[in-house]
């Protein structure tokens, strides 16, 4: 399912015009990376949850030339699936 997908659906289920639930459904998405931008996490009981973890600077490798190159360090968005949406989908 891509972004197209989930607003028809969306739309269909709640019986709202696409561009309606375009609008809801980018919403959300802008929501949820506002909260975690700001370092917030973002907890959709029965979902799951949205965080930001640090992650360190490390050393790699250019896999073309063998070359050692440094990765700085940075911030990444984690998900974790709440129960509800784990037994839903087993």
């Amino acid at each position: 399912m891509n972004k197209n997908d989930l607003v028809a659906n969306v739309a269909d289920k709640a019986r709202l015009s696409k561009s309606d639930s375009a609008k809801a459904v980018e919403c959300v998405f802008d929501a949820i990376t506002a909260s975690l931008k700001k370092g917030q996490e973002v907890r959709l009981v029965g979902f799951g949850t949205f965080k930001v973890a640090k992650r360190k600077a490390s050393e790699g490798r250019n896999p073309r030339t063998g070359e050692k190159i440094q990765i700085p360090a940075s911030m990444q968005p984690k998900f974790k699936a709440g129960k509800a949406l784990k037994d839903a989908v087993n």
